[in-house]
């Protein structure tokens, strides 16, 4: 990824949670860009695997790059939720079930210390050989079909068959779903609850004109 400037990261709660929140509907948006093209735009993917394969980064804003603008396409998609405009509905799914899976997730004390073993031998193969090289996608991949994919719950994606069945594609696909765990995980930590995307839309709404 090209170095960008850090920008602290905004200490109201709020958007600290859009923030989070845009990461997981940015790895939703890559699902299906990658299900029905095969191709995502670089920067947006980079931050997603980059942010999954450091489960201990140096600050918040270190998570996702440090600018904003690395959470573009999942903040756009969020505003558009939050205005009540007509966003891709596939899109919408996905997101809305990574964070139920994430609820599941979070309440399953055995498959969180695995995931966190997974994680760490993870970040080892990141730092030897990039963020993004080949082996530390399928990696990723691997970790979500071993663990988030075994609950009853599961997301099924939509696409072009012929895509999904071509090298690499279903570990990319499954590190995207991977990296929108992730980032449900910090909205959670960052105190978001789904109640509050129906109750406190005004709050998110500033949020998110405060990060453009």
């Amino acid at each position: 990824m090209n170095p960008t400037p850090i920008h602290r990261a905004p200490e109201a709660p709020a958007a600290r949670q859009a923030l989070a929140l845009a990461g997981v509907f940015q790895a939703a948006s890559l699902v299906d860009e990658l299900a029905r093209t095969g191709q995502v735009e670089p920067r947006a993917w980079e931050t997603l695997i980059e942010a999954t394969s450091n489960p201990n980064p140096e600050s918040f804003e270190a998570i996702y790059g440090g600018h904003p603008n690395n959470l573009r396409q999942g903040l756009d998609t969020l505003e558009m939720l939050v205005g009540r405009e007509q966003a891709n509905p596939v899109v919408l799914r996905y997101g809305f079930s990574l964070l139920l899976l994430m609820n599941k997730l979070r309440t399953n004390r055995k498959m969180m210390d695995t995931l966190g073993q997974k994680m760490s031998h993870i970040q080892g193969q990141a730092e030897h050989f990039g963020a993004t090289h080949e082996n530390v996608v399928a990696s990723l991949g691997e970790a979500y079909q071993e663990t988030i994919s075994t609950f009853k719950t599961r997301i099924v994606v939509q696409g072009d068959p012929s895509l999904l069945q071509t090298r690499m594609m279903p570990e990319r696909v499954r590190a995207c779903l991977m990296a929108g765990i992730r980032f449900a995980l910090l909205w959670h930590q960052q105190g978001g609850r789904r109640w509050k995307l129906m109750f406190q839309r005004k709050a998110l709404r500033r949020a998110l004109d405060d990060l453009k």
